[in-house]
């Protein structure tokens, strides 16, 4: 599995409700964040390496009624701290 983080634009007074149904509906969702700045929101999945990133988002995300512009990072690598 791979971790991707999609920000978020949507339409005036939207942003709960995009992400309410998100987190009802896309069970890649990890994570739901509201954001302050250029993006209303900012989600976190976990897509199968094999997977098309492009073709999640567009058909899984920005088809979301409500969403309005959307921003992509992939991620290479995870780090945390030493534990114990």
């Amino acid at each position: 599995m791979r971790a991707i983080f999609v920000m978020i634009k949507c339409e005036m007074g939207q942003a709960y409700r995009v992400a309410r149904e998100m987190a009802d509906g896309i069970e890649e969702l990890s994570e739901m964040h509201s954001v302050s700045g250029q993006y209303d929101l900012l989600g976190k999945f976990y897509l199968e390496a094999d997977r098309d990133i492009g073709l999640f988002v567009v058909e899984k995300i920005q088809t979301v009624p409500g969403v309005k512009d959307t921003y992509t990072i992939q991620t290479f690598n995870a780090f945390s701290g030493a534990q114990g």
